[in-house]
């Protein structure tokens, strides 16, 4: 009996080279990472009494500020400069030009510690203007008239921050402290907005059999409720109305979020990390609402948005869109998975510490500290390789 010999084509070797700048997710992603990872430890260290600054701003200023606008904004840099590609058809960034845009990330990360002030406040000042025109260049360019709002929001951003530079120049009453909490919630503005559009897609196109829900209206209404609440507290308009659409906001996000199945996801941990980064949302407003009635300590809201909500959705969405855009599949691995536990064990132990501080509070932040920490190391570690070399597919981007 003869015997079939089966020859196998050799399989297509990786492709070879430096891919870094090839589309915005790639640098800005890592530097995120390593903004989350590095940041917290110096501010630790601050509480402990260990060291007395770590720059020319306050310990509690410098850590709010780059909590913002380094470790979050670049990643909303990197995520749209590379989703404004697909809106709207048109190029952003990417070799010198890309390279340069990091170059100035970085320069105001080092101007925020190093000073002079003056000099800090025009390089850090001016990223999001710079980030601002590039998107409205492909978006507005391209008439993609349902991400015009994008382009304002970022340019929103630009403007807190510049408002925060004047603040701490003394040339506005308006405090420094305010301008970054309004900052962080334009930031969470467009978590809610994105939340809206990728979670319930992603879970119907991932799991076929699950019963997504989609109520536009249910978004419209809950985004509304969100700009509200959020707005009369950025501003201080008092509990009368902080307290009221602080706690609609919460039961609509609940809401919403019970009808993309978020339970057939347990399986699937690029999926349930989504859900889990939106579900501190309720949270965090119902914690907004007993802040603005003087129940609980305001801090307790902002990290649940910010280490929950913004880092949660962030851990998850970085993780997700460096596979795709690699053409990986989009499944999460051990060091993913530990990830998002971490990020969300961290934001968890935080809120607790919060809401029963003792003698052993300082510690108990300095766990969560360090729990954050390992998770974007952990992020950094595994993809910079990837974000550094061409996609496997050997297509552009």
């Amino acid at each position: 009996m003869d015997r079939v010999i089966r020859i196998e084509e050799p399989s297509q070797p990786p492709p070879r080279g430096f891919a870094l700048f090839a589309l915005g997710f790639r640098p800005f992603y890592l530097l995120a990472a390593l903004s989350a990872a590095a940041g917290v430890v110096p501010w630790v260290a601050v509480l402990e009494g260990r060291i007395e600054r770590v720059s020319f701003l306050s310990g509690l200023l410098w850590h709010q500020h780059e909590i913002v606008f380094g470790f979050a904004f670049a990643v909303v840099t990197g995520f749209l400069l590379t989703a404004g590609r697909v809106w709207s058809g048109r190029p952003t960034p990417t070799g010198l030009a890309l390279a340069l845009l990091a170059a100035h990330w970085i320069a105001a990360r080092v101007l925020l510690v190093t000073g002079p002030a003056t000099l800090a406040a025009l390089v850090d000042g001016s990223f999001a203007f710079v980030i601002a025109a590039v998107l409205a260049l492909a978006i507005l360019g391209a008439r993609n008239e349902r991400n015009y709002f994008v382009v304002l929001l970022v340019a929103g951003l630009g403007v807190a921050n510049v408002v925060f530079h004047l603040a701490v120049a003394g040339a506005l009453m308006f405090g420094p402290h305010e301008a970054i909490k309004l900052a962080f919630y334009l930031i969470l503005v467009l978590v809610v907005v994105m939340a809206g559009r990728v979670i319930p897609s992603f879970t119907g196109n991932a799991l076929p059999k699950a019963i997504i829900r989609r109520r536009p209206t249910l978004d419209r209404v809950s985004v509304a409720a969100t700009l509200v609440a959020l707005g009369a507290d950025a501003f201080a308009l008092g509990a009368w109305l902080v307290a009221p659409a602080a706690l609609l906001a919460a039961v609509l996000h609940a809401i919403r979020q019970a009808g993309w199945a978020p339970l057939a996801t347990l399986k699937r941990p690029i999926l349930w990390s989504l859900h889990a980064g939106h579900a501190w949302l309720p949270i965090g407003f119902a914690l907004l609402a007993l802040a603005s009635l003087g129940v609980v300590a305001p801090s307790l809201a902002i990290h649940a948005f910010g280490l929950g909500a913004v880092g949660g959705m962030i851990i998850a969405m970085i993780t997700r869109t460096a596979l795709g855009h690699t053409a990986r599949p989009l499944v999460a691995g051990r060091a993913d998975t530990t990830a998002y536990a971490l990020v969300h064990v961290a934001t968890a132990v935080r809120v607790a510490a919060g809401l029963a501080p003792g003698a052993g509070y300082v510690a108990v932040l300095g766990v969560s500290g360090v729990m954050w920490s390992v998770a974007f190391l952990l992020y950094f570690a595994v993809y910079a390789p990837r974000l550094m070399q061409p996609r496997l597919d050997g297509k552009p981007g």
